[in-house]
């Protein structure tokens, strides 16, 4: 199994469009700081099968960039998508209609995302006109037997009920958002995917400590870091996202679990979008790493 990195940064991208905070600021100047959304490929164990995880407004690009995300040689089309969902976000759900072009889009989510995304953003309606949009439930971890999703058996474990905000007043789910368990029974290698993660569980430290690689939400540095930077009145935790430092924050956690981690969508106000920021020391000596954009991680 293989996690190919698409992108890495959280809501509005690095730079996002309308922000000159210091991180936006510094991507312009150094195009090496630019991020894409947050978004996974992974492929299964034969060379040519891979699935999305998460489809972000940047996807073209992120297609384009790895060339073995291509059509194959001799192919005119790439013929299906397949794509896993972690939860109905715009930022990880826009991407379906860029892929508009294939014949047929694959996806599998958990049942409040699919009626968010029916009816709320009706995007079966909205392709119908282009492609084959195709629906499949997404297993819940330890409750079924997981996907198979391009060789590889996927399933979700719940994490919270954080709605988007297009959907604010549906009924509260655990399964609104959730992360990825990615297991390849021919190497008997795991890996956890969670790029929102509102709270700690008993049974998501398990997953943590079971996995052989977890790319992980690291959207903000403290709890305090929307309200300093003005971006919100709420604190990281009521935003949905645990900070990675602080009481409340994820990085001593991870740590114990001895399992390699990879922080990924980043918001542009997060001091880690800067390389020489004393926090990347702070998480080295925390055995914990910063993903970045077009890594690649071999399981």
């Amino acid at each position: 199994m293989l996690l190919r990195l698409l992108g890495t940064a959280a809501g509005g991208g690095l730079p996002q469009w309308n922000c000159a905070c210091p991180g936006c600021s510094g991507a312009r100047r150094f195009p090496t700081r630019r991020r894409l959304h947050d978004g996974l490929a992974v492929h299964g164990p034969q060379p040519d099968t891979w699935f999305l995880a998460n489809a972000t407004p940047d996807i073209a690009e992120q297609l384009e960039t790895h060339s073995v995300l291509r059509p194959a040689a001799g192919a005119v089309r790439t013929p299906v998508v397949r794509v896993v969902l972690t939860d109905a976000e715009l930022d990880h759900t826009l991407g379906l209609l860029r892929l508009r072009e294939a014949s047929r889009i694959e996806v599998w989510c958990t049942k409040p995302v699919r009626e968010a995304l029916s009816t709320r953003l009706p995007l079966s309606e909205i392709l119908a006109p282009y492609t084959e949009l195709a629906w499949h439930d997404l297993p819940l971890t330890r409750h079924a037997e997981p996907a198979d999703v391009a060789g590889l058996q996927v399933s979700a474990l719940p994490l919270s009920a954080k709605r988007p905000r297009y959907a604010a007043d549906e009924p509260a789910d655990p399964t609104w958002s959730v992360a990825l368990k990615v297991h390849d029974p021919s190497s008997d290698r795991s890996a956890l995917y969670a790029p929102a993660l509102a709270s700690w569980s008993e049974c998501l430290e398990e997953e943590i400590a079971a996995a052989d690689c977890v790319v992980v939400d690291g959207t903000f540095l403290d709890e305090d870091e929307p309200r300093c930077h003005g971006i919100s009145q709420r604190t990281a935790s009521g935003m949905g996202h645990l900070p990675i430092f602080g009481p409340t924050g994820t990085a001593h956690r991870l740590s114990k679990t001895g399992t390699h981690t990879y922080y990924t969508h980043l918001n542009n106000t997060n001091p880690l979008v800067e390389p020489g920021d004393d926090a990347h020391e702070q998480l080295a000596d925390l055995g914990l790493r910063v993903a970045q954009d077009r890594m690649v991680i071999h399981l």
